[in-house]
């Protein structure tokens, strides 16, 4: 159960109405720490606490249940200003989504395969189409279904212990939650280097790759959250001048120079072509140690997954986030009916690297998922393979189960 949300009392009789007061009051102080999700207001500021530290903050349906029809409520509401969200636990905003679930149910054909990414997806086009102002802190690991949760947003916040990464073609599947929408509308090709090859930017270059809009030290977010909570008028505009005054005011890593930017002009070369094949064979051609840092990386990844996420930034370039959404549920269910995402869990599992979700794995460790002795075997193993009439198949409409925004 969540965290249970003050709302207008109805008019009753005294007696009854005491009685309402009574049991209004006891519900709006229970924050029982057992809850997956808290849900809370605080004066005309809505709050979101994912709250499930020991799994990274690791999003399951049921989170999104809860959280969906309550931002829809809060909408609405006259007396909600903003909405914030936020995790608990100090190592994570939110790690993604509980993959070992998704790929139990996937392969039983259990409706959770489906109805996971359906849902998920319509609470990401929620938060981006939100008429209220929607500020994700985004402190410590933030991968997956944690951008989802936050990207999307009008402010997102990062701190020196965030850590992004969207590593999906290690594990089988490809950067959803709208990666098709944002990831390449970043600057030259950042969006696509980071797609394909699962790079982890750490702290202030999750703002220079532009990704967050803000940089705050995690030290002073519960001051922040206070000051937002007592905004009295909490327009865009006033939400963006607090965020601002605390943004200035950070001096961590200020100086630090952005770290791919040594590397940008061989990322917009390299990641410019059109087929996987070819930035593999520039790749090569360059021979340079990042170049060939970038092809072992590359070669690790699912040959589906590279194939399907590159034409999915591509074509989600010019899409709206609502096309880009359809398109990517239709994506994770070809990814369902497949061989690679199954494949890549167990590979995780049996190197003992994933708990329910922590970012496809542990982001503490490396951002590549195989060993030697627990490597997974794609199907098919080689990017030649992978043909363009099995790619087709992969974007095709679902008819009546296409995903309804």
């Amino acid at each position: 159960m969540a965290a249970r949300v003050l709302r207008p009392l109805p008019r009753l009789k005294p007696f009854n109405r005491l009685q309402v007061i009574l049991q209004h009051l006891k519900m709006s102080k229970q924050t029982d720490s057992t809850d997956e999700v808290l849900l809370e207001k605080r004066g005309g500021a809505a709050i979101i606490t994912l709250n499930r530290p020991k799994v990274l903050n690791a999003l399951t349906l049921s989170m999104i249940q809860q959280i969906y029809p309550q931002i829809k409520t809060w909408e609405q509401d006259p007396e909600t200003f903003l909405i914030i969200i936020k995790g608990t636990g100090g190592k994570a905003f939110c790690a993604g989504g509980d993959i070992r679930a998704i790929a139990d149910a996937g392969k039983v054909g259990d409706r959770l395969a489906r109805d996971f990414f359906r849902e998920e997806y319509i609470l990401n086009n929620a938060i981006g189409t939100c008429k209220k102002p929607y500020v994700a802190l985004i402190d410590g690991i933030t991968m997956g279904g944690g951008v989802g949760l936050s990207v999307h947003g009008h402010f997102r916040v990062a701190t020196e212990k965030t850590l992004f990464a969207m590593p999906e073609t290690a594990i089988g599947l490809f950067p959803d939650v709208g990666g098709g929408y944002f990831l390449p509308r970043l600057s030259g090709k950042i969006g696509y280097y980071l797609a394909l090859t699962g790079f982890r930017l750490k702290g202030r270059d999750v703002l220079k790759a532009g990704i967050a809009t803000h940089f705050v030290e995690s030290e002073k977010l519960p001051a922040l959250e206070k000051d937002l909570i007592a905004l009295k008028s909490p327009s865009t505009e006033n939400i963006a001048d607090l965020l601002n005054s605390y943004h200035v005011k950070s001096k961590v890593d200020q100086e630090k120079e952005f770290v791919l930017d040594e590397h940008m002009e061989k990322i917009n070369s390299l990641f410019s072509a059109n087929s996987m094949e070819e930035i593999v064979k520039k790749l090569k051609q360059d021979g340079s140690p990042f170049a060939i840092k970038q092809l072992e990386t590359i070669n690790k990844m699912s040959p589906t997954s590279l194939k399907m996420t590159l034409r999915q930034l591509r074509e989600g370039a010019s899409m709206s986030l609502q096309d880009v959404l359809m398109m990517e549920y239709r994506l994770s269910q070809a990814c369902m009916r497949g061989h690679d995402f199954y494949e890549g869990v167990r590979a995780v599992l049996a190197a003992g690297r994933c708990e329910p979700y922590l970012g496809h794995t542990n982001p503490l460790q490396s951002a590549v998922l195989t060993d030697k002795d627990q490597s997974p075997r794609w199907k098919p193993a080689a990017l030649e393979e992978v043909s363009d009439e099995f790619l087709d198949d992969c974007f095709k409409p679902l008819g009546n189960n296409d995903l309804k925004l």
